[in-house]
């Protein structure tokens, strides 16, 4: 009798481990699914601010002035439509889990290549004394290197190379912040104006708080110090800037191309800042779905 009570004892036992890890296991599952859902939501935003990008573009039939070209370029008007075209369909691409590595090294390749390089990279040999030029470079190279975490990320190469490649546009991103943070320095009668009047203490302490705010989140990024808590807070500022700064101009004159080009591409920024802080996370493999 003790034998066979026993014997249904360790049967109910086995029975309730192989409850217990199946339930681990769907927690587990389930968590990795939240984790790479909201993993997801940085290169979306990102997208969402290119094809915002692209779109002004195409409405105003003008090229976004970070990506200056010649004032009497041939053509002028058909290449900002093009160029409209061609950051949509990519940035959407980006969209899509299944197209997101394509829509990555396209707009990868064209911010580094065409637009730092050849559109900014020219003006370092006539307004290298210009600090808003490294400015322009950094927010272009900024949305570069975050493309080609995505593409790390979701495209199918050799994790090592995925690695250094994110390794490589945390750095890049890093630089790009720290001028972001210095051009608050240089232009702060530009800067102060923008935050609102409403905002304690006064405009010129935010216009420097958030220029230190910069320069440390870039210091993180290229140390390694804090890295992740950096880029999640530098995100967060990012996405203020567009409620307190971006939106209020929207609304104060919408008929600006300059205004929608501004808002596009801080949106883009917010999003490829959240890009690099989900570089950052314990878990970085991305859904290749």
């Amino acid at each position: 009798m003790a034998t066979v009570v026993m014997r249904n004892l360790q049967s109910w036992m086995a029975f309730a481990r192989s409850i217990h890890r199946i339930g681990k296991s769907l927690d587990a599952r389930s968590n990795e699914g939240a984790e790479r859902t909201l993993m997801a939501l940085g290169w979306r935003v990102y997208g969402l601010g290119v094809i915002a990008v692209g779109m002004a573009c195409l409405a105003f039939g003008e090229l976004d002035p970070g990506q200056p070209v010649w004032k009497n370029f041939p053509a002028r008007t058909a290449v900002a439509y093009s160029t409209g075209a061609f950051m949509v369909i990519a940035a959407a691409a980006v969209e899509w889990r299944r197209t997101a590595a394509w829509g990555a090294a396209a707009l990868t390749v064209y911010y580094a290549f065409f637009v730092v390089l050849l559109m900014n990279g020219r003006l370092l040999l006539t307004d290298y004394g210009v600090f808003v030029t490294y400015e322009n470079i950094a927010m272009q190279l900024a949305i570069a290197a975050s493309g080609l975490i995505i593409f790390a990320a979701t495209a199918n190469i050799d994790a090592t190379l995925g690695a250094r490649l994110t390794r490589l546009s945390r750095l890049a991103f890093g630089a790009c912040a720290l001028v972001f943070g210095g051009a608050h320095f240089v232009y702060m009668t530009n800067t102060a104006p923008l935050v609102p009047k409403w905002l304690p203490p006064t405009q010129e302490f935010w216009g420097y708080a958030t220029g230190v705010g910069f320069i440390a989140a870039g210091l993180a990024n290229l140390t390694g110090v804090r890295a992740r808590l950096a880029a999640i807070l530098m995100t967060a500022m990012l996405a203020s800037f567009t409620l307190l700064v971006h939106v209020p101009m929207l609304l104060a004159d919408h008929s600006s191309h300059w205004n929608w080009t501004e808002g596009a591409i801080n949106l883009a920024v917010v999003g490829a800042a959240w890009v690099v802080a989900d570089s950052l996370a314990p878990a970085t493999a991305i859904s290749r779905e």
